[in-house]
């Protein structure tokens, strides 16, 4: 829409939450998402959600409720909310409206763009050749890799390493990755945001990566929009920078509570389990730009908060379809002291396929779950009557599935400061043959906890290779 000069359109008639209620009071009558500011306050803006009839507007509020009074008269300028593109953003910290939040200067951009584009006319192609994303994080290169230009979702309740993960990957894939990275921080902690800010800065990440926030101290209809903000800056530097982008979203699903509380104050009818009815098209307008051109890739790592540890629950459900790969973490992993924690048998990935990895990778992971299979059935057979009544076969499945989840752990660098250990980055062809070996029996006579916490097997002592197994 192009800018015109301001134009009265009508008066606060009530506020409800981060809700203003319009009424109309001249001819002219607004699009939807349409941008309007107060005519004798600055600061005051507000985004046409929709119509109450023909003259009373129901608006969100994207700056504080302090400033917004009754009566106050409400003019437009025939804008939609924009936010400032370019290399200006990379090294910096902003938010939704493009303002530094870093302490910073202010951005130095020559170009804005809507965080809600047309629909385009012709349909994006995907890339010709997708190859695997390397994380150097053993358990999920191995058992559920990231495709180029695909998506992944870290799912699991509260206090089980999303974050942790989840920034470990962006450092780890920061250093191998030629493009930009871009990093949503949806209704996430202060804390969080300023300690990947240091992680990024101390890594020389930082010069090639944007942060977009939203902290969780903010109205729900700023931390509503940020995605759509971010996905515009992901969308610029795939098409007008040629540009490979990494897509970091934590958390998808305060995005879904930020819009079901804006449903709320709205007084839309919830769905039956109590979020917006609008659940669906919401997710579905958010994952569906995150798209990949005959060019260039957008590949998306995203975490889900698990309410209640339940994964079936709607908000999760609605989400999971769009991922080409599902990391579940475990509470259960995490009270064992097991980190990454990862349920391997829960989490998936479309790459464990011939046509991405190889066939070494193919035969490993293949023997691998069918081990680990065959291990959740001797434990809870272990638990009623002790290993020692095993039978020998079963005894050597149970300890070699032992190795091998204690050696799917492993030290982050994200997490040096609480262990006091260095983090180790391990690549996806030494996982493979590690698991190989482990598989073959090769180390069946080292103790199942040497496995513990190592880079690849050649961190351990103790024992002697079994080069006949």
């Amino acid at each position: 829409m192009e800018k015109m000069t301001k134009q009265f359109v009508g008066r606060v008639y009530g506020v409800q939450g981060q809700i203003v209620l319009v009424h109309c009071e001249s001819e002219y009558r607004p699009s939807l998402l349409e941008l309007l500011s107060a005519e004798e306050v600055s600061g005051v803006q507000l985004e046409v959600h929709s119509y109450s009839g023909r003259d009373l507007l129901y608006c969100l509020l994207l700056s504080s409720k302090e400033d917004v009074s009754r009566n106050m008269r409400i003019v437009t300028e025939g804008t939609t909310l924009s936010i400032p593109v370019g290399k200006s953003v990379l090294g910096r910290a902003i938010n939704l409206y493009g303002q530094p939040v870093d302490g910073g200067k202010l951005l130095e951009y020559s170009d804005v763009r809507p965080i809600h584009p047309i629909a385009r006319a012709a349909a994006l192609k995907s890339k010709k050749e997708r190859k695997l994303l390397e994380t150097g994080i053993k358990i999920i290169d191995f058992f559920a890799p990231l495709i180029d230009g695909g998506r992944l979702g870290l799912v699991g309740g509260a206090g089980v390493g999303k974050t942790a993960l989840l920034t470990e990957m962006i450092r780890n894939l920061n250093q191998t990755h030629p493009g930009v990275t871009i990093f949503t921080g949806i209704g996430e902690r202060i804390r969080e945001g300023f300690e990947l800010w240091e992680l990024l800065h101390k890594t020389g990440a930082l010069d090639k990566t944007a942060l977009i926030v939203a902290h969780i101290n903010e109205n729900a209809a700023i931390r509503f929009k940020i995605g759509a903000a971010a996905v515009t800056l992901a969308e610029y530097f795939r098409d007008e920078e040629k540009s490979d982008v990494l897509f970091f979203v934590d958390n998808i699903f305060r995005f879904v509570q930020a819009g079901n509380e804006l449903s709320t104050l709205l007084e839309e009818i919830p769905s039956e389990f109590g979020y917006q009815s609008t659940l669906q098209t919401q997710i579905a307008q958010f994952e569906n730009r995150l798209v990949s051109t005959d060019k260039n890739s957008i590949s998306s790592i995203q975490t889900i908060y698990v309410p209640a540890d339940d994964l079936t629950d709607p908000a999760v459900a609605a989400a999971t379809p769009y991922f080409e790969a599902i990391v579940v973490l475990s509470r259960e992993m995490s009270q064992e002291g097991r980190y990454p924690a990862i349920d391997i048998l829960k989490s998936k990935s479309l790459a464990l396929d011939r046509t991405y990895i190889t066939e070494q990778h193919f035969k490993a992971v293949t023997a691998a779950i069918q081990m680990l299979n065959q291990y959740e059935r001797l434990a809870r057979i272990v638990t009623i009557i002790g290993e020692s009544e095993l039978s020998a076969q079963d005894r050597t499945i149970y300890e070699r599935a032992m190795r091998l989840r204690n050696y799917m752990t492993q030290l982050t660098v994200t997490a040096e400061e609480q262990t006091g250990l260095p983090g180790v980055f391990v690549s996806r062809a030494d996982t493979v043959a590690d698991v190989e070996a482990i598989l073959e029996g090769k180390f069946d006579s080292i103790p199942p906890e040497k496995f513990m916490y190592i880079g690849t097997t050649k961190d351990l002592t103790g024992g002697t290779l079994n080069t006949q197994a």
